[in-house]
């Protein structure tokens, strides 16, 4: 058996800013939520959009949202966040560039690589949910006088959003745990102050294992939350039956 003393007195210590240790995970957790739950909404919009780009018959918007999907989708998270911190601010005006880097926080470039990420995803799943209503729900809009975004406004997007509903559950408790890796930009969430008090105590046993109770606490809130809303929300014959 391993003869590791586990301290967990470690969390009621000062820090350096007289706060004690667990009031830095706390603030790291606040800042979690902030960037997952923004990032989310965001990304649920655009995706939104894109899927429904991805859906007409315009060649165009086609197009657009597939080379969107496929740029997005098949770049690291981390690889994007770098590319918003460094790359982005020397190939923009030098103006531009210069506020980009001394004034815009940390956070909020942060919200946009994770948001423009998580949309790609989104986008796929909501194109696969309106694919997955039959031709003839579309016909009888437009056979009662609807036009063709009204089919979408009315019958085709409200169905598919109750049809993918699992998967952007899923995507919810992903972009909590997925925000964690916004530490590498300086975002303060979290693993940032999990790796601060590691650095300042050497305990990282314990900090770690509190920052993956952590990240398990909020990813099941989410799920919980997602899953009451999918169970008032569920299509009858497009999605498993789940328990009453």
């Amino acid at each position: 058996m391993s003869s590791y003393h586990w301290d967990w007195s470690v969390f009621t210590q000062i820090a350096d800013d007289d706060r004690f240790y667990y009031q830095w995970l706390i603030e790291g957790l606040g800042w979690t939520c902030k960037v997952a739950v923004c990032s989310f909404f965001i990304a649920f919009i655009l995706g939104s959009i894109l899927g429904i780009m991805r859906t007409t018959e315009n060649k165009i918007l086609q197009f657009i949202s597939n080379v969107y999907v496929e740029f997005f989708r098949n770049i690291p998270l981390i690889v994007q966040l770098f590319l918003w911190f460094h790359v982005v601010p020397e190939i923009v005006p030098e103006n531009l560039g210069t506020y980009i880097k001394q004034d815009v926080p940390a956070w909020f470039l942060a919200i946009i690589g994770l948001s423009l990420f998580t949309s790609a995803r989104i986008a796929e799943q909501v194109r696969s949910g309106i694919m997955t209503i039959p031709s003839g729900q579309k016909m009888a809009g437009l056979a009662l006088g609807l036009t063709e975004w009204q089919t979408y406004l009315y019958i085709r997007i409200p169905m598919a959003y109750r049809i993918i509903m699992p998967t952007l559950t899923s995507e919810s408790m992903n972009i909590f745990k997925n925000s964690s890796v916004t530490f590498a930009v300086g975002v303060l969430e979290v693993f940032f102050y999990g790796k601060q008090i590691i650095e300042k105590t050497a305990q990282e046993y314990e900090i770690l294992t509190a920052v993956a109770l952590i990240y398990i606490f909020v990813a099941l809130c989410a799920n919980i939350i997602m899953s009451l809303i999918e169970k008032y929300t569920r299509v009858p014959g497009f999605i498993a039956k789940g328990s009453k």
